[in-house]
């Protein structure tokens, strides 16, 4: 499907160079002189490497249509990450080098979304927020007003968060998946 070069978002898969890439990236740019172009930000989802490229307006860019399928994460060895289809039962395993940090953030029985491009699996969408056991965390100075109002914290697989002064270890915070951001604090 062709798209302009300024409808590119982040999150889309195109088509450039005789690869795929994922889009991370964009900034729309109107220098003084000249037209405006989106500086987008690649990464390639075969070759695993990264590409600035401006598009202007009036480019074609070939947006790849991908099939997306439901699964849920059953657990990872050293090099893959297995899910189930819970519809079929069908298992899949995807190689860490692609999913990438996304790998450290998945949990026993959470429900992903995969990517599929002719029948081979591109890439997976996590829940915008999952909830996730504090394994510890600073303790919190009183009237510390003085630096930011968040203190370090490790979540699963030794991810470091951000979290409010008021959250203790062993207790259940909801983090976007994308920002790595502290969200609320689970019942």
């Amino acid at each position: 499907m062709k798209i302009l070069g300024n409808e590119i978002k982040p999150g889309m898969i195109i088509e450039h160079d005789n690869d795929l890439w994922e889009v991370l990236k964009t900034q729309h740019v109107k220098p003084g002189k000249g037209g405006a172009f989106n500086q987008v930000e690649l990464k390639s989802i075969n070759k695993n490497t990264k590409l600035n490229e401006r598009f202007r307006s009036s480019d074609n860019v070939e947006k790849v249509i991908l099939d997306e399928k439901d699964y849920n994460f059953l657990f990872e060895d050293e090099n893959s990450c297995h899910f189930i289809d819970n519809k079929t039962f069908e298992q899949i395993s995807i190689n860490k080098e692609k999913i990438g940090a996304k790998s450290k953030l998945l949990k026993e029985n959470i429900q992903v979304k995969i990517n599929f491009f002719e029948d081979n699996p591109i890439n997976l969408e996590l829940p915008i927020s999952i909830s996730y056991k504090i394994l510890n965390t600073d303790v919190a100075i009183k009237r510390q007003t003085a630096s930011s109002s968040f203190k370090p914290a490790t979540i699963q697989n030794n991810v470091k968060v951000m979290v409010p002064p008021f959250i203790e270890s062993d207790e259940e915070v909801f983090i976007d998946t994308r920002t790595l951001e502290y969200i609320k604090k689970a019942k």
